[in-house]
């Protein structure tokens, strides 16, 4: 059957089906109409939606109108000295619900400009049907140095697309750092933007507390102003950084978190100083068993160690998995300055032997029995510490090497964010934290010591017992 052209009326066996659409014609006060209508909407709209725009330009023109000048200049003055006495009273509130939310809104302003170039540059953006498809920016919140960006992934992407790029992003936004994190649902995810540094200063020593919290002891401070608490129930410790990185600062920041409990008793920490006592020897009377010098002396302490460690889950068993440190039985802490000297470059086997098996029944079996292990690695190298995955509490200061950072913190947690072969050589003590089961990597900055306040410390809380088998 031949198409017919509607338009001539002519039977054309090639020619489409053609049909003249419809013209209506409007009349000219109806489409004005119709416009100023689109229009009103469109303001009030518009109104409503940027509130805190337009609520206070409206209050100050009719103020203008209803009395001149003198009205919005004395309101525009009140809300001045009421925001002072608001910061000078409670600056805390004051940022949280004054300053902070009004800082969110002129922030996700500048992330709306450069978002779409952000996206696009870092490969962000979806071509889909002809059309691209943006991750879209859904909310900001403002943070001591730190805005939290909450994004809508676009369908088939995963948190870790925006890690991998996250240093891209950052040069975009002229932050210091980007760092991407699962967000509250699993079409999201949630971009910490690191602006200012408050690591950059030389962090002081926390007040020692007569009953320490083992499930929160101050050590550090983290990169949003916080301080940070390490939990020591349930873990081991392992902190692995570059000579001069700050590994000092570590040790010390936990030892001093401790000293009110080995003041009283309550915690006992046996140190090993395989360098000859010049890290730990500065503070020995804190220390009830200390080994430097004898690496005999040092095997029989791991030896000892892991004999308290099944004594105590003999006795434990059936009653709790969790020991409570008391006075007759303390939490005991070994305190480790270079581990490496123990596990790898021991040249006597039978020593060696003994104490990879002494740690390894302490780094296994002591996490529920209150004997916890405090070690220090420069080299993170598998064939250095086997053991590495004992250790649930992961600390890497600043590294040599960029793969440096997934073995000592796990797989994939430089592209989240920790760059510890960045860390700039005058900042000792900064490192990131990796928490076993945690996929975000937390920056800090421990404290330090200097040699007097460690000898102070050591004078006020210590009570030496053992240097090397022998007692002092």
């Amino acid at each position: 059957m031949p198409f017919i052209n509607v338009i001539r009326g002519e039977a054309i066996p090639t020619a489409p089906f053609n049909v003249r659409t419809p013209v209506v014609r409007l009349p000219v006060w109806l489409v004005m109409f119709w416009s100023a209508v689109k229009g009103l909407a469109w303001m009030v709209i518009g109104y409503f939606r940027f509130w805190w725009i337009t609520l206070p330009s409206s209050g100050l023109l009719w103020m203008y109108a209803a009395f001149d000048w003198q009205g919005p200049t004395f309101t525009v003055l009140g809300v001045a000295v009421a925001a002072t006495i608001w910061n000078l009273g409670n600056r805390a509130s004051f940022l949280r619900f004054g300053w902070y939310p009004i800082l969110a809104r002129f922030r996700r302003w500048t992330y709306r400009r450069h978002w779409q170039a952000a996206m696009v540059t870092a490969k962000l953006s979806v071509s889909y049907d002809g059309q691209t498809v943006l991750p879209v920016l859904q909310r900001v919140r403002c943070r001591p140095g730190t805005d939290l960006v909450l994004v809508r992934m676009v369908t088939g992407q995963i948190p870790d697309d925006f890690g991998h790029v996250s240093e891209r992003l950052a040069h975009t936004f002229g932050v210091r750092q980007v760092k991407a994190m699962p967000g509250p649902t699993f079409s999201t995810v949630l971009l910490a933007v690191l602006r200012g540094d408050p690591l950059v200063k030389l962090v002081p020593p926390f007040p020692v507390t007569g009953v320490p919290d083992f499930m929160a002891l101050p050590v550090a401070r983290q990169e949003d102003g916080e301080v940070f608490d390490l939990r020591l129930f349930g873990t081991q410790v392992l902190v692995v950084g570059a000579t001069g990185a700050g590994k000092g600062s570590v040790i010390w920041s936990i030892v001093r978190a401790l000293a009110g409990g080995v003041g009283t008793g309550l915690v006992r920490l046996w140190g090993l100083d395989p360098k000859g006592g010049m890290e730990l020897g500065i503070g020995l009377p804190l220390f009830d068993r200390f080994a430097s010098k004898d690496f005999a002396a040092q095997a029989d302490l791991l030896e000892a160690a892991a004999a308290e460690t099944q004594r105590r889950a003999a006795r434990l068993m059936g009653r709790t998995r969790q020991h409570v440190p008391s006075l007759g039985e303390p939490l005991i802490v070994l305190v480790i300055d270079e581990l490496a000297n123990l596990t790898a470059y021991l040249t006597d086997r039978h020593l060696k032997d003994r104490i990879k098996a002494a740690l390894g029944i302490v780094l296994t079996q002591g996490r529920a029995v209150g004997v916890h292990v405090v070690a220090c690695l420069q080299d993170p190298r598998k064939e250095v510490l086997p053991a590495r995955g004992l250790f649930p509490t992961r600390i890497a200061l600043r590294l040599s090497e960029s793969n440096e950072v997934d073995l000592v913190l796990g797989d994939g947690m430089r592209d989240r964010g920790a760059l510890c072969d960045r860390i700039s050589e005058t900042a000792p003590g900064v490192g990131y934290v990796a928490l076993d089961g945690d996929p975000t990597p937390m920056r800090v900055r421990f404290s330090y010591l200097t040699d007097d306040e460690i000898r102070d410390m050591a004078d006020i809380y210590g009570r030496v017992q053992v240097i090397d088998g022998d007692a002092a």
